[in-house]
């Protein structure tokens, strides 16, 4: 099976459908800044190259599956706290953001295509006003998976 070239709206649309599957497509075209048509034709194709295996949504792993996800634990300044929160919501790749407790602030998982795309970003994310630290785990593989996703 071929893996589907993804684009950056392609990416974002499915973000936003992972987090809210019945969102409706005013607002997706909206948040992604295309038009409502684009959008509907985008989610069609993601459905019609089998992307989008259904709804709730669950991803046909075959076809999306990120080369690399990694673990990133942030220390950040907490008077940043919400700046940093803010700067995360708008990059595609951040799949997930926890506030924790230890010696950590936040746990970041990112997604992404490569080694190098995962450097990038964590330039991106360590210039964020208030990051103190970073530290990255790459994900080798999952041992137990009771995710929907």
């Amino acid at each position: 099976m071929m893996k589907p070239n993804l684009d950056e709206v392609d990416n974002k649309i499915l973000a936003l459908l992972m987090d809210d599957a019945r969102m409706p497509i005013s607002t997706i075209a909206k948040r992604v800044g295309v038009a409502r048509t684009t959008a509907i034709a985008r989610i069609g194709g993601l459905e019609k190259r089998g992307v989008i295996a259904g709804y709730g949504l669950r991803l046909n792993q075959a076809l999306y599956q990120p080369a690399v996800r990694a673990y990133v634990g942030i220390s950040v300044d907490p008077r940043q706290a919400g700046v940093l929160v803010g700067a995360l919501e708008k990059i595609p790749e951040v799949e997930s953001l926890c506030a924790v407790s230890g010696a950590i602030d936040y746990m970041l998982t990112l997604r992404c295509q490569s080694t190098g795309e995962l450097d990038h970003l964590l330039d991106r994310i360590g210039l964020i006003n208030g990051v103190r630290q970073t530290s990255t785990s790459i994900i080798l593989s999952r041992r137990i998976d009771r995710s929907p996703i």
